[in-house]
């Protein structure tokens, strides 16, 4: 590949990246602002589900456009080991990101029906359980922008935990509409909500694994995260 090329090359390659860490910083925002009112809906978090509503077409956009020029650069032929995995990779990242983004919105659905609903009292489990979700979404996000495989293994690490106060969350719900059936409405609407942010730790899951295989090469999903404590001990990668 003679000098032109290659420099053409380097910058599609940055173009693609740069293009993801604006894809994931707009879902970061959608899903924050989701979180933020499933929180506090009485307060300015109100306008939330409709800055949520207005971010989902642009997210649609740019999943689109990245997956054309990740599509482009493999037509190419002319990507190393390394950077087919990055593409791979890119590929996938963008359809957990959309998901997240979607999943933004049926949270704002959810914050639109309880308005709409007599108020009800949250779970205690529910603030912890979005503080878990929203540093699993940051730590991935960190790992895909500094390509860190520390950051990428302690989202992986999480996941119990959600998991666990997901199942919290539903028992004391399920337990508040038997005792009074007057709020299986409003609760069944928390039980939903608590369902998309299980959801997505998932899609931050994935993101983590994903990023490990761009960087590492290796494969952890389906419980196979031995293979990276096996391997040499992960460090950052900015290369």
């Amino acid at each position: 590949m003679d000098t032109q090329a290659a420099a053409t090359h380097d910058v599609h390659l940055d173009i693609l990246t740069n293009y993801l860490i604006s894809m994931a910083r707009t879902v970061e925002l959608a899903v924050d602002r989701a979180m933020a009112g499933l929180l506090h809906p009485a307060r300015s978090e109100r306008q939330a589900p409709s800055d949520i509503f207005l971010l989902e077409p642009r997210i649609n956009e740019m999943e689109i456009v990245i997956d054309d020029h990740a599509v482009r650069m493999l037509r190419t032929g002319n990507l190393s080991p390394e950077e087919i995995r990055m593409v791979v990779a890119t590929i996938k990242i963008t359809n957990d990101l959309e998901r997240m983004g979607d999943l933004a919105v049926n949270i704002a659905e959810r914050i639109i029906s309880l308005a709409e609903m007599r108020p009800v009292t949250a779970p205690p489990e529910l603030e912890p359980m979005v503080a878990a979700v929203r540093a699993m979404i940051k730590k991935s996000l960190g790992a895909l922008i500094f390509k860190n495989v520390v950051l990428a293994g302690e989202v992986l690490e999480s996941d119990d935990l959600v998991d666990r106060y997901r199942d919290e969350i539903f028992e004391r719900l399920l337990t508040g509409m038997r005792q009074d059936p007057a709020d299986m409405d409003p609760n069944l609407q928390l039980v939903l909500a608590s369902r998309y942010l299980e959801r997505l730790a998932d899609h931050a899951t994935n993101i983590a694994e994903d990023i490990i295989f761009w960087v590492r090469g290796l494969d952890v999903r389906h419980g196979r995260a031995a293979n990276l404590n096996g391997h040499t001990a992960p460090v950052a990668e900015n290369s």
